[in-house]
């Protein structure tokens, strides 16, 4: 006799689909827990970015983003949705968010971005006259909550 899911005398085809079926849901219910708190409106990715900047060289920095970077930005498709800075004393630090379609198109032009020619010699020329600008640059995207105010039907 052939041997096989619908042939085991103990175990009729509807219980091990249960089984399946229920291991399943087990398997995904985490994630469907943790989508839960994320905002069901789909309106892009967001990118926080937060540049610690050497003191002494402030003004430089702030010269060669506003005249410079956000230009190049622009031009790759960038879009900036505001800039802060923040001193707490022991840092000094550049914060600006950034809005995307998409992780893939966010990417890309970064890629862009980073590799074009004009912002690599505007790089080097700003480093050779200031010194390093930049000490540290991280990004990160982030995800709207659903108890957010931007996700109230209201």
């Amino acid at each position: 006799m052939r041997r096989g899911i619908t042939s085991h005398p103990r175990r009729p085809l509807g219980a091990f689909l249960a089984v399946v079926v229920a291991a399943t849901l087990a398997w995904s219910a985490p994630a469907a827990a943790a989508d839960r708190y994320l905002c069901e409106r789909q309106d892009g990715l967001q990118q926080l970015r937060i540049y610690e900047i050497n003191r002494d060289n402030r003004g430089p920095f702030h010269d060669r983003f506003r005249d410079h970077a956000l230009r190049i930005m622009q031009r790759h498709g960038f879009t900036v949705l505001d800039m802060w800075e923040s001193d707490t004393g022991d840092r000094l630090q550049f914060v600006y968010l950034l809005s995307w379609p998409d992780e893939a198109t966010m990417e890309a032009r970064w890629e862009a971005f980073l590799a074009d020619g004009e912002w690599i010699a505007i790089k080097r020329r700003t480093a050779a006259e200031s010194g390093q600008l930049v000490r540290e640059a991280n990004g990160q995207p982030l995800a709207r909550l659903s108890y957010s105010p931007a996700c109230d039907p209201a």
